[in-house]
């Protein structure tokens, strides 16, 4: 794809709308051990990515369990899509049974190329609306890679942090996850897909997922704290059934480091603002 091309899609955007279904939210709460906040409660942080999940058709998706490429994310055909990190911002809650309004605009479209070879970035705007409020701003990176063998560790040792948890993550949480979240990627739930296809030695804990119980240890070990902002990237993928830790520590006045990752090294960093 040219640079004309890419430059072509930045500036797209598209509205959709839902509600915090509260049926949805007891499904997500069991998903993840959690009380089910009830009507009008908050909704806790990161749970809207269950939310504007568009069904498409069987027939409409591609081989990898994503929709077909094309329409408004820009095609990338032959290639492996990772949800590479966010940037979210958090002004107000979302509550558990409203109507909210989600538009979305491709912020950037880039070809970049790397030790792995070929990759596009898409950076994509999400800001969700409630009462005619923004809420919630989630700026999320995109990347798709060509066909590599995947990096499944790195030099840096996971470090102890101020506050650590254990996730033993089963096959069960990774298809639970898809399925609340209505993501169709076979990456998380397909072992020979994942295995023969993309090469993967197991199935792949989703980036999202990590990130969720990140921020969630997060808030359990400062319970007091009003979440600001939230950024997180993805530094390489863990895999299922191997236990993983998710933990940080604060670095100075409403500031914190988050990571998580295993014997094998970091696997995903954030930064957390918060009052």
């Amino acid at each position: 794809m040219s640079a004309i091309d890419l430059a072509a899609w930045i500036g797209r955007t598209e509205e959709s709308h839902d509600q915090i279904s509260r049926n949805l939210v007891i499904r997500i709460a069991a998903t993840l051990g959690e009380p089910t906040p009830a009507h009008g409660e908050a909704l806790p942080p990161l749970w809207h990515w269950a939310f504007f999940q568009d069904p498409v058709f069987e027939s409409g998706l591609g081989s990898d369990g994503h929709p077909a490429r094309g329409g408004f994310l820009p095609p990338a055909d032959n290639r492996n899509r990772m949800w590479a990190g966010s940037r979210l911002e958090f002004i107000e809650p979302l509550r558990v049974g409203g109507e909210v309004t989600r538009v979305s605009t491709i912020l950037d479209v880039q070809e970049k190329h790397g030790r792995t070879g070929s990759l596009l970035f898409v950076t994509v705007r999400h800001d969700h609306f409630q009462e005619g409020r923004l809420a919630l701003r989630d700026d999320q990176d995109i990347v798709y890679r060509e066909p590599t063998p995947p990096k499944l560790s790195n030099s840096d040792k996971l470090q102890s942090g101020a506050w650590m948890e254990t996730v033993e993550p089963t096959p069960t949480l990774l298809f639970r996850y898809s399925a609340v979240t209505f993501n169709g990627h076979r990456i998380h739930y397909d072992w020979p897909y994942v295995t023969e296809a993309e090469g993967y030695p197991g199935l792949v804990v989703h980036g999202p997922l990590i990130a969720t119980l990140n921020l969630r240890a997060f808030c359990r070990a400062n319970p007091q704290a009003r979440l600001r902002r939230f950024a997180f990237r993805g530094l390489r993928p863990l895999i299922c059934p191997t236990a993983f830790q998710v933990g940080g520590e604060l670095v100075g006045d409403g500031k914190a480091k988050l990571w998580a990752g295993n014997d094998d090294g970091f696997a995903q960093v954030g930064d957390v603002e918060f009052d």
